[in-house]
């Protein structure tokens, strides 16, 4: 796990080629940050950056092959190693000397720690310099975490800073924020400076506490929607009109929500897992979950219908004068 190479850099221990891949940018953002610590302040570091889709992976390693002036070790950042997954030929921007990187990772230079960052999910495992950059290099997994993962993440966080937290306000949490890493360490920083050391964060505390996305509003109002709740979605509705949110948007907003449930039901009837679900729509993993263990789950019936109305609402907004803030009103306000 990520866990064990952020101890080993806590330590000293650090590699002198390190590859991250992985779309989750918290974990990419907080390696390079600890690895920064790792090798001293922001004045007694020498660190240099490279963009690897606007320079070749040449200036890389001279760089790193540089001996440092004011340090005994310098970090060197080689962003988007595109050369490492799959592209169709000639659509390089960059022409890369793989040879020399191959021939290079066999004997990296000692005095510099080299980050190669590939925000990728998956990589090219057929090509040479794939296989030598794993086989030389210490990986790191920039991915986000399974709900049991990140439920761990969050308690080792929340102990970190000398409080505990109740599972039920892991649950909410992560329902509120979803699995943005970066989001979720703020919000748990914020609860944990709210209880003071020694507190026990609770789902009250999180619902109270937790600041609430306009996506995770939309899909609540039509939940409650689909569940026969007009005072519920309407009193969320209401609340985003005070947040001076524009109801043409909100509209869009449902409706592609609405998209997004049919198909999910439609392929998990077919036999469909979750996780295929997701890759397949390309949409988050979380977002399938939340759909799949919806209570009020809607018929397809229903879904089309909801859409239809929507499509309505929609040419309202765009054509027709006076409240504009009625015509959701008035849909949110229908049975199907």
């Amino acid at each position: 796990m990520i866990s064990t190479v952020w101890n080993n850099i806590k330590k000293g221990q650090l590699a002198p080629v390190y590859l991250i891949i992985g779309e989750e940018s918290y974990f990419i953002d907080e390696t390079v940050k600890r690895l920064k610590e790792a090798l001293g302040t922001e004045e007694e570091i020498e660190m240099t950056a490279f963009d690897l889709e606007e320079l070749p992976v040449d200036v890389v390693m001279d760089e790193a092959d540089t001996i440092p002036f004011f340090s005994e070790r310098k970090l060197v950042i080689a962003k988007n190693a595109s050369f490492l997954k799959a592209t169709e030929k000639g659509k390089e921007k960059i022409e890369h000397d793989v040879k020399r990187l191959e021939a290079w990772l066999a004997n990296p230079s000692d005095f510099s720690v080299t980050v190669f960052i590939a925000p990728y999910e998956k990589l090219d495992e057929r090509k040479k310099v794939t296989k030598m950059m794993k086989e030389h290099a210490l990986i790191v997994q920039a991915e986000t975490p399974k709900e049991q993962d990140l439920a761990v993440w969050i308690q080792g966080l929340v102990k970190a800073q000398g409080n505990t937290i109740t599972q039920s306000a892991i649950e909410q949490l992560v329902s509120m924020v979803g699995p943005n890493m970066l989001q979720l360490q703020m919000e748990m920083e914020k609860l944990s400076l709210y209880v003071g050391e020694g507190g026990e964060i609770t789902t009250m505390l999180v619902e109270d506490l937790v600041a609430k996305t306009l996506e995770q509003d939309a899909f609540k109002m039509l939940n409650a929607y689909f569940g026969h709740d007009p005072v519920a979605a309407l009193s969320i509705y209401h609340d985003l009109l005070r947040q001076k949110q524009e109801p043409i948007m909100l509209v869009g907003l449902l409706a592609s929500n609405v998209r997004t449930m049919s198909n999910v039901f439609y392929l998990l009837k077919k036999g469909y897992h979750p996780q295929q679900i997701a890759k397949n729509l390309k949409i988050h993993p979380y977002r399938v979950k939340l759909m799949v263990e919806q209570r009020n789950r809607p018929s397809e019936e229903s879904l089309l219908k909801a859409l239809y109305q929507l499509a309505e609402v929609d040419l309202q907004l765009k054509t027709a004068g006076g409240n504009r803030e009625r015509y959701l009103e008035l849909f949110l306000l229908r049975q199907l």
